[in-house]
């Protein structure tokens, strides 16, 4: 029976990224979750509820740059909305922590590049490129602070 832990589909997802197999990421990045969508935040600890969030925040940022790749523009404009508003929204830095962790082991990079290559090389409509350009700010701002 295949590993159904979200981590591990997290980081299958960043493999099949690396070696353009966007589909297979984005089937990765729907698995983790999915499987993610399991655990009640309201009845765990906050150290398992922050691991939780951060795998959420990777994959969706992953999956992003799938979508972006697969030029299914709404789908990826639909999870950035879901990243900014709940990484913004709880103002603790745990969204730029999860950046800056992400920056520390090279996986921002191929995210990174995604949203600089769709912003500058596609014709967007105005709200996709606002999200996606407000995210690849926060991207580039963490990658100069580090």
């Amino acid at each position: 029976m295949a590993d159904r832990r979200p981590e591990k589909s997290c980081e299958q997802a960043c493999e099949s990224l690396k070696q353009q197999d966007y589909e297979v990421a984005v089937k990765h990045c729907t698995e983790a979750l999915l499987s993610l969508s399991q655990y009640p935040p309201a009845h765990l600890p906050e150290a398992c509820q922050a691991e939780i969030d951060r795998i959420k925040i990777e994959t969706l940022l992953y999956r992003i740059a799938s979508f972006l790749q697969l030029k299914k523009y709404g789908q990826a404009d639909e999870d950035c909305r879901h990243v900014l508003g709940e990484g913004l929204a709880k103002g603790n830095g745990s969204f730029r922590a999860v950046l800056c962790c992400m920056h520390l082991k090279g996986k921002l990079q191929i995210v990174s590049n995604v949203l600089s290559k769709s912003l500058m090389g596609e014709s967007l409509n105005g709200m996709v490129t606002k999200d996606l350009t407000r995210l690849k700010t926060l991207l580039a701002e963490t990658e100069v602070i580090m």
